[in-house]
């Protein structure tokens, strides 16, 4: 397999590259985290002024048309630098859906602004394949009314909507763009491991207007969209590793005991090796699921997606832990910076499913999937 980056994406690599290490410096983290809410206003606007918010979006409705696998790779710079903006939550969770799916007055209505941060959606898609959606509807006329709460929405102190299924009162499912300013809808903030801003959303007959329901099966919007939040958390998976790996690397190089460098010992060495087979192994499954969205392959997508989260999940949190290791004590300090990655690893481990969840909805796919890399 051939997964190397032509010069279209290396070039996007640099750009996003040099945005988010320029404006998300550690310090600059920490000062958001502290002070602004936990989100950095100005390195979004900074993304999309440099067009990487709508570089995955077809050509279509304004975007690059570079598809997954360009947003994967912006996506991995973010984790490297475990910058506090939500573009996996607003891009693969809500961004793309609407493109693809959403109406002509929807696109208009939306993706631009998506594009140009002035808007922030996020998407809160349940984790687990067929489950019934926690939010339900009542059809009433052309609306729907809907109820029921979502523990942990990405990002919902500071977006406009959030893109939900919904299950109708028909036993249809429905995709829904509700606005959390509406009369109904109570955010409530809560702590997660990863330090972001995320609230707890509960929807009490809320009325959604036809305008914001996106046509089709809801169930299939759903899946599709499932799949390309998959790839993205570890697509950031993949940065937030490497970019421990590269830190403890310099660690256990730098600092000397026993009279010689820490990363000369045996055990050091072969833990870090360890740690840099589960990295190459979310990269490698993380390319091959975004390549197979961006050349049609859904069915195969599907289960390459699984694969790519459920290495995110088990080889993140295995790197994170061997971060942790070698740095010893330094990695309990709360002021150097190694502690964040542990944080992130862990946050994007266990969203959307952890990789026992991610498993068990791997082998119930097993069976009608295509074998992945399957020729056709």
């Amino acid at each position: 397999m051939e997964f190397e980056f032509d010069d279209d994406l290396i070039a996007v690599e640099d750009l996003a590259s040099q945005v988010f290490g320029s404006l998300a410096k550690v310090e600059r983290v920490v000062e958001v985290e502290r002070t602004e809410g936990g989100f950095d206003a100005p390195l979004w606007q900074a993304l999309a002024d440099a067009g990487l918010l709508g570089l995955a979006l077809p050509e279509s409705v304004g975007g690059a048309g570079m598809g997954m696998l360009g947003l994967t790779t912006i996506l991995q710079q973010q984790g490297r630098r475990v910058a506090p903006v939500p573009v996996w939550s607003t891009v693969a969770g809500a961004a793309l859906p609407l493109a693809q799916f959403g109406t002509g007055t929807q696109v208009e209505r939306y993706v631009p602004k998506l594009i140009d941060g002035s808007v922030v959606l996020t998407g809160a898609f349940d984790d687990t394949p067929g489950a019934s959606p926690a939010v339900t509807a009542i059809r009433k006329g052309d609306e729907l009314v809907i109820s029921g709460e979502i523990p942990s929405v990405p990002w919902a102190p500071i977006i406009a909507g959030v893109v939900v299924p919904v299950r109708c009162d028909d036993d249809s499912v429905a995709v829904v763009v509700a606005p959390v300013d509406a009369t109904g809808v109570e955010a409530v903030p809560v702590a997660v491991t990863g330090r972001g801003a995320e609230a707890a959303v509960r929807f009490t007959d809320v009325h959604i207007g036809a305008e914001d329901v996106l046509p089709g099966d809801g169930e299939e919007i759903a899946a599709w969209t499932r799949r390309r939040i998959r790839i993205a958390l570890a697509a950031v998976q993949l940065g937030v590793c490497e970019e421990t790996l590269r830190a403890t690397a310099k660690y256990t190089s730098e600092r000397v005991q026993f009279g010689r460098p820490l990363s000369t010992n045996q055990a050091v060495a072969l833990r870090a090796a360890d740690a840099y087979l589960d990295t190459e192994a979310i990269r490698l499954t993380v390319r091959k699921a975004a390549w197979s969205i961006d050349v049609g392959r859904e069915d195969e997508a599907d289960s390459a997606a699984l694969v790519a989260k459920w290495w995110a999940s088990r080889g993140g949190v295995r790197v994170g832990l061997t971060g942790q290791h070698l740095h010893g004590g330094i990695g309990a300090d709360i002021d150097y910076p190694i502690h964040r990655y542990f944080l992130w690893g862990r946050q994007l481990a266990f969203t959307f499913g952890g990789a026992d969840a991610t498993a068990a909805a791997l082998g119930d796919v097993l069976d009608t999937a295509p074998p992945i890399g399957a020729a056709g």
